[in-house]
C-alpha cells in the first residue's frame, strides 16, 4: 500500500463516523490530483499536493475542541501539527511533510499564492465547497474570477458548473 493510501485510511480513522468531511477531503483529493496531472506537475510537487488535499482539513476537529468554531484561520492555525505527526509516522519525506504543514497553514488564504501546488489544492478545495455550499450563479463567477488560474481547473470548473467564460 502506498504512502497517500495509508494516509487515505488514517484520514478515514481521523474523521470517522463523519461521511460528510470524509467524503470532502476524498473528493478535493481527485480533484487536485486531476488538475496536478493536468498541469504537469513533476511527481514530488504532486505528492506534495495529494497529501495536502487528503489532510488540508485536519486542523478542524482540534479548533473545534479549543475553540467552539473551526474558522479558516483557526484550521490553518491548528491543522499543521496533527498533519506533521501523522505524515512522519507514515515516513513522508522532511521536505514534504514542511511543505505539507505549509500549505495546510495557508488553505484558506487567497491572495500571494506561491506554487502550483498551493494554487491548485485552493482551486480543488472551491470546486467542492461551491458544490457542497449549492452556490449561487454570482458566487460561481466571483470565485472563478479571483481563484482559478490553471487551464485544467478552469476547464473541470466550466463542466462542473455549466458555465461558458
Amino acid at each position: 500500500m502506498s504512502q497517500l493510501d495509508q494516509l487515505t485510511l488514517c484520514m478515514m480513522e481521523h474523521d470517522r463516523g463523519d461521511p460528510r468531511r470524509i467524503q470532502h477531503f476524498l473528493k478535493v483529493h481527485a480533484l487536485a490530483r486531476l488538475i496536478g496531472r493536468g498541469e504537469g506537475l513533476d511527481e514530488r510537487t504532486l505528492l506534495t499536493l495529494e497529501a495536502a488535499a487528503l489532510t488540508h482539513d485536519i486542523g478542524i476537529r482540534l479548533a473545534e475542541q479549543k475553540y467552539g468554531t473551526c474558522s479558516g484561520p483557526l484550521q490553518e492555525q491548528e491543522g499543521p501539527a496533527p498533519a506533521r505527526t501523522l505524515l512522519r509516522q507514515l515516513g513522508f519525506a522532511d521536505d514534504v511533510v514542511d511543505r505539507v504543514c505549509w500549505l495546510i497553514a495557508h488553505h484558506h488564504t487567497y491572495d500571494n499564492v506561491q506554487g502550483d501546488d498551493y494554487r491548485i489544492l485552493l482551486e480543488a478545495d472551491f470546486l467542492v465547497n461551491l458544490y457542497e455550499s449549492s452556490a449561487d450563479r454570482d458566487a460561481l463567477l466571483s470565485a472563478y474570477a479571483r481563484i482559478f488560474r490553471t487551464a485544467t481547473g478552469r476547464r473541470i470548473f466550466r463542466m462542473t458548473f455549466n458555465v461558458d467564460k
